[in-house]
């Protein structure tokens, strides 16, 4: 199968039969319902656009992979999809990694390659921006900050983020018990380090008796790893006010979808920390989202870019709550895109729900990229294609796709020509993000950072009012009378003496100690609960 660089168009004879191929994806593609477009058909280098490969939007919610080597058109692939998903009323969030993203927000800059394209594969272009929220993790960027309480975040991302093993993972769960049951919010890092270090103190001890205990082995390394992640700067990822995921879910005035764009240059070089971010915002949109089936459209979509480093050293049991997730957020009327660079990137038990597929150019320079590209190859249906050679020899802009029809079966493998995107490919000029944060009414919502009555705050208090009663009592008794000298008359009869105060009194009198108790008691009946991740929200 030669492929070749031309963008010879077989539109030019519109009445010669179309090869046996090219008919048979047309036929394969000629959905009833509405749909996205990737492209036109292409074989033997010749672009057909009688033959357009689509994927239907109903099956949106079925999740998808998007693949291929760096400088293939991945990032391009995303920016087409998002613009004709948000203009079919359909929300969709994207992580911005790299920082060339954001240019979705502005309309394209028409040249000569996008119109050779356009006409090559016999679709319109229009240069056109769209309706774009820009968000940073923290503030850490110029995006509208997006937090999350520790107490939401929970153990176990939390555990793949610190990188704990195990055990570990296993008393930071016991950790996050505790701190539910007592009602001691953990809403940042020093909220978390607080209940730890209360754990292995005297005081602490005994409260976890009953629960097996927390070592101080294990304690240590939780706060080591909690310095660490504080000195690398994470401390402005968790805290209030907390990012409410139902934002992602919201329109423009007009019906059309709003973009959610993380932009997360600024934090690359923590990249388990925003991979995980993520996975945060996926099982908090599975916990509060109601079940809802198959939809027409879905209610929104998630790229999830540069998905490796979701499962570069993850725990199996961190696995297997992804693919959980990835297998039940479907029936919320949530699709997942995974970007990445080859298929072997993700697990093969998360890669069997990804139903559409979109599969840039491969590299086979090395025994291992030939094995990737031969497992590639081995995922896709039987085709006319030599896809082995097609896969390295794909052009930029050019993908092998094959995607769930309308009623579930997979459509023929097609090597599709790209129509290029009709928002600016390269980042936003500048001021446009500052702009348009500046003037979003999220903005007022979640820049300002606070600090409430939390964990810290309580058991700093805590602690403060023990130290007070037990300086107070042994004040006490330095201060009292001498005994009576043995046959000394007894003291005369009248008002009984006052009893001095037992410990409990005195420290329930202290202010702190009431301040502690009166926010504790106004928390009673809220509730805490943890979905498939230990992600939590307060009912």
């Amino acid at each position: 199968m030669a492929v070749t660089d031309a963008t010879t168009s077989a539109a030019a004879s519109p009445a010669a039969p179309l090869p046996h191929q090219i008919a048979e994806i047309a036929a394969g593609y000629a959905f009833t319902g509405p749909a996205l477009e990737f492209g036109a058909a292409v074989l033997d280098g010749a672009a057909y656009p009688q033959a357009l490969v689509k994927i239907p939007l109903a099956v949106m919610n079925r999740h998808g992979l998007v693949a291929g080597a760096t400088g293939t058109g991945k990032t391009k692939t995303l920016q087409l999809m998002a613009e004709q998903l948000v203009e079919d009323g359909v929300p969709v969030f994207l992580a911005d990694v790299k920082g060339d993203l954001s240019g979705i927000a502005s309309p394209g800059i028409p040249n000569d390659k996008i119109t050779a394209r356009a006409r090559d594969i016999g679709m319109e272009w229009q240069a056109k921006g769209y309706a774009t929220e820009f968000y940073s993790l923290g503030g850490q960027g110029k995006g509208i900050p997006v937090r999350a309480a520790v107490s939401s975040f929970g153990p176990t991302l939390l555990a793949k983020v610190l990188g704990l093993n195990a055990t570990q993972e296993s008393s930071l769960g016991l950790v996050f018990h505790y701190a539910d049951t007592k009602q001691l919010w953990l809403d940042d890092i020093k909220d978390l380090r607080a209940v730890v270090q209360h754990l292995t103190s005297d005081e602490g001890k005994a409260d976890l008796k009953d629960l097996g205990g927390l070592s101080a082995a294990t304690a240590g390394v939780i706060l080591r790893e909690l310095v660490n992640f504080s000195a690398q700067g994470a401390d402005v990822f968790f805290g209030l006010p907390e990012f409410d995921t139902a934002d992602l879910l919201r329109q423009t005035a007009d019906g059309k979808g709003l973009i959610s764009m993380l932009e997360l240059p600024a934090v690359q070089d923590r990249p388990q920390l925003f991979s995980t971010f993520l996975m945060w915002l996926l099982a908090d949109l599975y916990h509060d989202l109601p079940e809802v089936g198959d939809l027409d459209k879905p209610k929104l979509v998630f790229f999830f870019d540069e998905a490796h480093l979701l499962f570069h050293d993850a725990s199996k049991a961190f696995l297997d709550q992804i693919q959980q997730t990835v297998r039940l957020i479907r029936s919320k009327g949530v699709g997942i895109f995974f970007v990445t660079q080859t298929p072997k990137d993700v697990p093969a038990d998360v890669l069997a729900q990804l139903g559409n597929r979109v599969q840039h150019a491969l590299r086979a320079f090395t025994p291992d990229d030939a094995k990737a590209l031969k497992a590639t190859v081995s995922t896709y249906p039987t085709s006319g294609y030599d896809l082995q050679a097609l896969l390295t020899q794909l052009g930029i802009g050019e993908a092998v796709i094959t995607v769930l029809s309308e009623r579930g079966a997979p459509t023929p493998v097609a090597w599709t020509r790209m129509r290029a995107p009709q928002s600016l490919m390269a980042p936003a000029p500048d001021g446009l993000i500052d702009a348009t944060v500046a003037s979003s009414s999220a903005a007022a919502k979640y820049a300002a950072a606070f600090d409430r009555q939390s964990a810290y705050e309580m058991l700093t208090a805590q602690a403060q009012a023990t130290a007070a009663a037990a300086q107070q009592a042994q004040e006490q008794a330095q201060q009292a009378p001498a005994p009576a000298p043995a046959g000394e008359p007894p003291a005369p009869r009248g008002r009984p003496a006052r009893e001095e105060p037992g410990m409990f009194e005195q420290v329930l009198s202290n202010p702190a100690v009431r301040s502690m108790m009166r926010s504790a008691g106004s928390a009673l009946g809220r509730e805490i609960t943890r979905s498939i991740f230990g992600t939590a929200r307060r009912r």
